[in-house]
């Protein structure tokens, strides 16, 4: 049998008033005990909240839930909607030329990732990252010539508020 002993910490009392109106505590003021005895804990948040995919799973990608973007001597728009989205792709070069994928509020852009091919060079840089998007803003993939191309897949992961978009 394990010993209680009672934790008189405002601190603490006050979170949990905060936290769980219903422990408010019109009591004796311990509101908070500790035990020496061992009390198994089993969280069941993600089964709580509706998902039972672990988080690094829910930024997969689906047949269903994946838009494909190619910006090839243009601008393309990855996404116009609002909420967390993961990007992956390729920038490919065969000769001079730069690419990259920008986020704007349709006054200012602000450059996410660029890539610079060299006049000689044959080359593929890899992306893999994840972006905010939130009101009136544009996601777009941007090549400047025919030989800087921006191939890639996103999809959003969670919404604006955080709650995650099963794939």
């Amino acid at each position: 049998m394990g010993q209680e002993f009672f934790i008189n910490n405002q601190i603490l009392e006050n979170k949990i008033r905060e936290l769980l109106p219903s422990q408010g505590g019109a009591g004796a003021g311990f509101d908070l005990s500790a035990s020496t005895q061992i009390i198994p804990i089993i969280d069941v948040t993600e089964s709580a909240e509706g998902s039972n995919v672990r988080a690094d799973l829910q930024t997969a990608f689906s047949h269903s839930s994946a838009s494909t973007f190619d910006a090839d001597n243009a601008t393309v728009v990855i996404s116009n909607t609002t909420g967390y989205f993961r990007i992956f792709g390729t920038a490919q070069f065969s000769g001079a030329g730069a690419c990259r994928i920008e986020i704007t509020d349709g006054t200012t852009n602000k450059v996410l990732l660029q890539y610079l091919g060299q006049a000689s060079s044959l080359e593929n840089n890899f992306f893999d990252f994840i972006v905010l998007s939130t009101a009136g803003d544009t996601i777009n993939a941007v090549s400047s010539t025919g030989s800087a191309r921006l191939t890639g897949i996103s999809r959003q992961i969670a919404s604006l508020d955080g709650v995650l978009t099963s794939p």
